[in-house]
This record gives structure tokens, sequence and C-alpha cells, in this order.
């Protein structure tokens, strides 16, 4: 018990304050009242001084060695009995025997006050057992922050006497739900942080008009927004938004056109070494099916730098001739972005197209070498079967009604596609960046 006595002002104050019960020279009761207010602010997280003062109990009189005193008795009360544990002052349980036996009316006054005591709590337990329910039915599989607030709204009910219970139930630490609510500002703060770096993702996501991954996300922002995020970042927050970038349907069925035998085959060239690291060397083509409208059909040809990835000329036609072939190594001639090497050659599948004698001697007259791929092998030409999956997954030639609109959009794309997307195979650059970074260190 602490030593420091009150003077007759002291008693007067303490009297007066709505807490207090009864005050001696040597001795203060405190209400039962106020004993589960300071449990509950004390389990909140605020320290015994702070809950004395800011209930008009000033510390510099009753002591500081007081108040600890009381704070450890209720604090040990309470885990020991609950609620009713905080029923033990001095006024039923001083730690002294009396020497005297209880009047009839005072062993009444004590059982009445134990018996209300006694029905509070039942009440408190009927309202727990609903909530506990909800609380393990909503809690199965959650997140601890999502755990933290199930208790946090469980204890705005008025169930704030038991948050050990409550964290014990869902299997989480009361000292992590305690910090949890320290930290209501932080997580405000990281949410309007996380809403701001949303907005960038999804405004890279839509970049001129077309759909793009986690990687393309992240090399437009390093490249055009100056900010570099991480790409598990990057997916976070393309999950959370909704962000789903168009994948191409793998088609097993397609094959590649078998090739007449009076057409001739040339050996594969290349072998698969796509990354060459010289610009204009090694040349691929294909034709693709494009279908618009209503029951209309168009044929693309193209012609794609293999070390670089850019789109050096293409063809479109409503015709499948072998003017669809011949016309792009027109236009590939005809093309300035790129002088071509002096050994450049056209690597391409064994089509009809391809092995045809008039189409190698157009190659022949435009002094460029050919290869071949190995029949029904698409992986000899995977970078240019890959441009088209790209190309097909934002190009929705179906949406388009005459090839004049088909067209356009064909050309809208290879603008974005050369200048403007970014390939993590190309050191994070576009193709025409890249060519120009092969050139400058040639």
């Amino acid at each position: 018990m602490s030593k420091k006595h009150f003077t007759e002002i002291d008693r007067v104050r303490l009297s007066k304050n709505k807490y207090v019960l009864r005050v001696s020279d040597k001795a203060i009761t405190y209400s039962d009242e106020f004993k589960q207010l300071f449990i509950n602010q004390y389990l909140a997280g605020n320290t015994p001084r702070e809950i004395f003062e800011a209930n008009g109990l000033d510390v510099n009189v009753l002591g500081m060695k007081r108040v600890e005193q009381c704070a450890d008795r209720w604090k040990k009360g309470y885990e020991k009995g609950g609620i009713i544990g905080l029923a033990d002052s001095r006024r039923e349980a001083s730690g002294r025997p009396l020497t005297r036996e209880l009047t009839p009316d005072e062993i009444i006054a004590k059982q009445e006050a134990r018996i209300k005591l006694l029905e509070s709590q039942v009440e408190l337990l009927k309202k727990l057992d609903t909530t506990e329910r909800l609380l393990v039915t909503k809690g199965k599989n959650l997140s601890k922050n999502k755990l933290f607030e199930l208790i946090q709204d469980a204890v705005k009910q008025g169930l704030g006497r038991m948050t050990r219970y409550l964290c014990e139930l869902l299997n989480v630490s009361r000292s992590g739900y305690y910090s949890y609510l320290k930290a209501a500002d932080v997580r405000k703060e990281r949410a309007r942080l996380d809403a701001k770096v949303g907005e960038r993702i999804k405004k890279a996501f839509h970049r001129r008009g077309f759909k793009k991954g986690s990687r393309s996300i992240k090399m437009i922002l390093e490249n055009e927004f100056d900010v570099i995020y991480n790409r598990k970042r990057i997916r976070r927050h393309m999950q959370k938004l909704n962000l789903v970038c168009p994948h191409r349907r793998p088609n097993p069925y397609r094959r590649m056109a078998k090739a007449t035998q009076e057409h001739r085959t040339l050996p594969n060239k290349l072998q698969r070494d796509f990354k060459k690291e010289i610009p204009g060397l090694a040349l691929l083509t294909d034709i693709t099916y494009l279908p618009f409208g209503c029951t209309e059909m168009a044929y693309l040809s193209t012609i794609l730098d293999a070390s670089t990835g850019e789109l050096l000329a293409y063809n479109l036609s409503t015709r499948l001739t072998l003017s669809v072939a011949t016309d792009t190594i027109e236009a590939l001639m005809k093309q300035r972005r790129l002088k071509l090497h002096k050994d450049a050659f056209i690597h391409s599948d064994q089509g009809c197209h391809y092995t045809s004698p008039k189409y190698q001697e157009l190659l022949k007259r435009k002094a460029l070498g050919q290869s071949m791929s190995r029949r029904g092998n698409c992986w000899d030409n995977a970078p240019q079967e890959s441009f088209f999956g790209h190309m097909k997954d934002h190009v929705i030639s179906r949406n388009c009604s005459s090839i004049d609109e088909l067209q356009s959009e064909i050309d809208r794309y290879i603008i974005y596609y050369n200048n403007h997307r970014y390939q993590w195979g190309l050191k994070k650059m576009t193709p025409v960046q890249y060519r120009n970074h092969l050139l400058s260190a040639a």
C-alpha cells in the first residue's frame, strides 16, 4: 500500500469524483464502473496515468505508486476471473479477515451485488455466443488484417471486455491486434499510395489504346512515366483492378501448307539463330488469315527483322494469290527505314508462295538469299508467328466491316508495335530503339 496520505482538501476533491465511492486519509475505494472502464481503456493501449487523469483523478494527489498498484491488482483480477474478478475490492475482500460477523443486511447486499454481476456477465455471454459463431464463420481463411478488423467490429458492438477471448478465438495475438489499432493512420496512408500506384498502372495498361501485360507495363512506366515498380507489385495491382492482358488461344490443328511437288524447297539457313544482332540480315516472312465483316477474308503478308523484331514491310489483300508475297518483297525494297545487309536473306515456311519459281526468281533479282523452315515446324519461324499472335490479340478483325477499316487498324497497330511496344527480350526497348542501339554499337 502507498504510504502517501491524503489531506482534508485532497479528500474533498477526490470524493467529488463520480468514480470514487469512499476516501480516507490512507485509502481510496473506486467504483466497479471505473474498474471496468480502466480495463477497457488499458487494453486499448492507454497507460494507467492517462486513464486516471482522463477521468478526473489527479495522479499527483493519488501518487504514482498507488496508481500502479491499482492497475496491477485490477489486471490480475480481470485475467483470473473476468468481470467478476474486478469486484474483489477492499470493500469485499481486503486481504484481512473480519473480526466480526456480517450483519444480515450486509450479507444480502453482498449477494445482491454478486447476482447483478453474474447477470450482466450472462447477458454478455449470450451476446458473445452469436458474435462468436459469426466471427468463426467469417474468419476462415482470412488474412490477419481482416481478422483484426472483425475483432474491432465486435469490440465496437459492446464486447470490449472480451478482446483477449476474441483474439484467442481467431488464433491471433492480442499484441498484434493492438498494433493493428495503432497502425490505422499508416494503413490509411498506404491505401492512398496504393490508389495512386494503381492509377498509374491502369494508365499504362491502356496506353495508346492497347492492353498490356505486366512486363509491357513495367517498361512503359520506366520509359514514359520515369517510374520503376516491381513486377510483383504491378501484378498485384492488376489483379486488384481486374486488368487482364489478352491471351491468344493455342491452335494445335494449325499446320503449314504443304509444298507442291513441282515447287522447290530450300535448306534451313537460319537454324533458329534469330538474334544475330545485325539489323537487316535475317528477315522473316509469313502470311496469316484475317476474317472480317460477315463472311469476308483478308490475307496479311509481313516481313520482320529477326534481330530487332521490327516490322519492315507488309501487304494486305483480299486474294490469296502469289502477288500477296511478291508485293511484300517490292514493299521491302522500297522502304527507307533500314538499309538491308549485303548478305540479307528471307526466311519462310515451305508454303506454295515461297516455293514458287516466280517468287524465288524475284528474290534472286533483288539479291536476296532464301531460307526455309523444316516441314510443318512453326518453331523455325517463331518470332514471325509470335508477332501474328500478339497482333490478333489487339486487332479484332471480325469487328471490321470493310477492308479499308481493317487496313486502318493494322496500320495503327504496326506503328504502335514498332515505335511504342517495349519488349523484354530487346533490353526493354521498342524494336526501333533496339535497331538504333545495334547500329550505334556497330
